[in-house]
Order: structure tokens, then C-alpha cells, then sequence
């Protein structure tokens, strides 16, 4: 079998070059921002409340560090050559190059990542974060999430 074009992991799976995500410097910093201010207020709230209370909080914390950010942004899909404006929203997105969606559940699902996933690759973003509040020890909250091309042709921005 040829392997061309492939590195093995430490785990034994091949993956071809196309497949690795490359997270830019910038998107690893803001992750690494948003998962501070996260911490900063589940230990101020703890777990129990609503999806839209961490939200408000989690935004006044990306302010307070100076963060730029949108709340509920729309994102439109392109299907076959129509822009289609269906409704779908992303709960925070951090200077247009970080996709964060929260949650407050007992337990994330594989929907939740699937959104997530969706959200990325509708705004060609390579880095996400899926952040359930509704956890004791916030570290098991916080999941990335990352925009595997599909295709060799595929380009994230």
C-alpha cells in the first residue's frame, strides 16, 4: 500500500497532509482567552443556570479583557449559488476567527459537536469551542473543536 503524502501518528492512524488543521498563533491565543474567562465565571456562578446568563457574563468578561466579540451572530449558508438565511446563530463569535457555543446541560451529546462543526465550516473557521457551564469542574465543560477539511481542495481562512 502506498502511503504517500502521509505521517503516522503515535497512535497508529495515517492521516494524509490535507487533513491536519493548522490553528493560526492568534485563534490558539483567543481560545486560550475565552477558556480564562470561562473559568473566571463558572467559579463566580457555578453550574445551574441558564445557557443565556453565562452567555451575558461570559461577554462582559471578554470586554473587561478587552476581547472584541458578537453575540448571536446570524450565520447565513450558501447553498448551490442562493444564500439562504435560515435562522441558524452562533452564540459568540471572537473577532471573527473563533466560534465559542455554549451550553448549560447535564450532558453534551454528539449533536453539540456536530453543531459546532457545522458552524465551522459555514464560516470557514479552523478552531471552535463547545463550553457546557453546566458541570461541576468547568475543565470537563470545555471541549475543542476543530474544522477537518473533507477534501483536499477544502481551504479554511
Amino acid at each position: 500500500m502506498n502511503n504517500k503524502g502521509t505521517k503516522e501518528q503515535s497512535f497508529g492512524l495515517e492521516f494524509p497532509d490535507w487533513k491536519r488543521v493548522h490553528v493560526p498563533v492568534d485563534v490558539e491565543r483567543l481560545a486560550k482567552t475565552v477558556v480564562d474567562a470561562a473559568f473566571t465565571v463558572h467559579n463566580e456562578l457555578g453550574a445551574g443556570l441558564l445557557e443565556s446568563a453565562y452567555e451575558a457574563c461570559l461577554s462582559h468578561e471578554l470586554r473587561l479583557r478587552g476581547v472584541k466579540h458578537q453575540l448571536q451572530l446570524p450565520i447565513p449558508l450558501d447553498y448551490k449559488g442562493v444564500r439562504i438565511e435560515v435562522g441558524y446563530r452562533a452564540d459568540v463569535i471572537v473577532e471573527e476567527k473563533l466560534l465559542v457555543e455554549l451550553k448549560s446541560v447535564d450532558q453534551l451529546l454528539p449533536v453539540h459537536t456536530a453543531q459546532v462543526i457545522t458552524y465551522l465550516r459555514l464560516k470557514k473557521f479552523p478552531l471552535g469551542l463547545l463550553i457546557n457551564f453546566n458541570e461541576i469542574l468547568i475543565k470537563h465543560g470545555i471541549h475543542r473543536v476543530l474544522n477537518v477539511p473533507r477534501s483536499p481542495n477544502e481551504v479554511l481562512t
